[in-house]
């Protein structure tokens, strides 16, 4: 029996760069597989952030990308999306969001069937955050006339939390492994280091990020290590770091094989709520990276600590790890990890578990104005 197509429309920070715009890989793993299965993806995005100065490419072969530019060029895309099955706001987009979040419901309304309206959070925390101290007015008017909300991690306190604001439905739709993407390759002597961590300087992480790469390194003056992401150019490094800026998604692939470990910081607020696997542990899954996280509830949902993955609570006991290791168990681990996530945790699964949710709801009624989001 043939698949139902549907027509998707998608406003999002960026899918064609991942300059400042951690959820590039995320957007890129599922949309690119729902299109596998016969889907057809509009994906919207804003001129904003100097994103499109530093595309990672101009297109994509299975999404048609829309640049904005201005609120009149928005409007545009809105109305293009009133002809959609689905329409989806992902959070965090950076332009217009409170504007969105009630311009894709009635873009939504404005059909003539049917469409099916979807918040999809890519920082559940932060936003979660602030619809609960009320700083994202708009989105808690709107939040129960979207007809799901998808996560990409957050576990169960995730969806309680959004049931308790509101939310007709919940589910997560966790980060997974695109092995067309990422996958090992041979090392280049730029990259290569004890110890490689990629990740911008945010608030809630930094301090993290001082405490299991900074120190370390300081620590371990023998070893070379790497840091990659944006916003580390006036930070005190110490000597024995090498700081590549900004790490473009087709750099990925080697900065993780060359790399005998790669560490994972998760940001405070995500450890904090945990079930939040980031997009790097599975991009460096994909390479057979050697991964070090730090610890955070749910971990060993998706690997084995001491298996597949090392999980760490303090410096003390990184340096130990990293004097101790040799380069022949880093590679096992990486390679069980590896597997581990092609068997359990690739976007063709995640894309399937979202074309479930969307099929399965798609009949239900459109949107309806509440008295509230009037």
């Amino acid at each position: 029996m043939r698949r139902l197509s549907l027509k998707l429309h998608v406003f999002g920070s960026s899918l064609l760069s991942s300059y400042w715009n951690g959820a590039a890989t995320y957007y890129r793993g599922i949309y690119k597989y729902l299109h596998a299965r016969g889907h057809q993806i509009v994906f919207h995005e804003p001129d904003a952030f100097e994103r499109q100065r530093h595309r990672d490419f101009d297109r994509v072969p299975y999404a048609g990308s829309v640049i904005y530019r201005n609120r009149g060029e928005l409007e545009r895309s809105l109305a293009a999306a009133a002809a959609a099955d689905v329409i989806i706001k992902h959070s965090g987009v950076g332009v217009e969001d409170a504007f969105l979040a009630g311009a894709v419901l009635d873009a939504a309304r404005a059909g003539a069937r049917a469409r099916l309206c979807v918040f999809w959070d890519v920082d559940a925390p932060a936003t979660l955050s602030d619809l609960w101290n009320g700083r994202d007015t708009r989105l808690a008017k709107c939040l129960p006339e979207f007809n799901l909300v998808f996560t990409y991690g957050g576990g169960m306190r995730v969806v309680r939390e959004y049931r308790e604001l509101g939310a007709r439905g919940c589910y997560p739709i966790y980060n997974g492994l695109d092995p067309e993407t990422h996958y090992p390759v041979a090392p280049e002597p730029r990259w290569q280091a004890k110890m490689t961590f990629l990740g911008h300087r945010l608030p809630d992480r930094e301090e993290r990020v001082e405490r299991f790469f900074m120190q370390i390194a300081r620590a371990l003056p023998e070893y070379r290590f790497l840091l990659g992401g944006e916003g580390w150019r006036d930070y005190p490094l110490p000597a024995n770091v090498i700081y590549r800026g900004h790490v473009t998604s087709g750099e990925h692939n080697a900065a993780n094989s060359s790399a005998e470990t790669v560490l994972n910081i998760n940001r405070s607020s995500m450890a904090d709520y945990g079930y939040s696997p980031p997009t790097r542990i599975f991009e460096a899954a994909g390479a057979a990276a050697c991964v070090i996280s730090d610890r955070w509830e749910g971990l060993e949902q998706f690997f084995t600590p001491g298996e597949e993955i090392f999980q760490i609570e303090d410096g003390l006991r990184l340096a130990s790890l990293l004097r101790t290791l040799t380069p022949v168990a880093a590679r096992q681990m990486g390679e069980r990890m590896r597997r581990r996530a092609l068997r359990e945790h690739s976007y063709a699964q995640r894309a399937r578990q979202a074309e479930t949710l969307l099929l399965r709801n798609r009949t239900r009624p459109r949107p309806t104005r509440t008295a509230e989001a009037a």
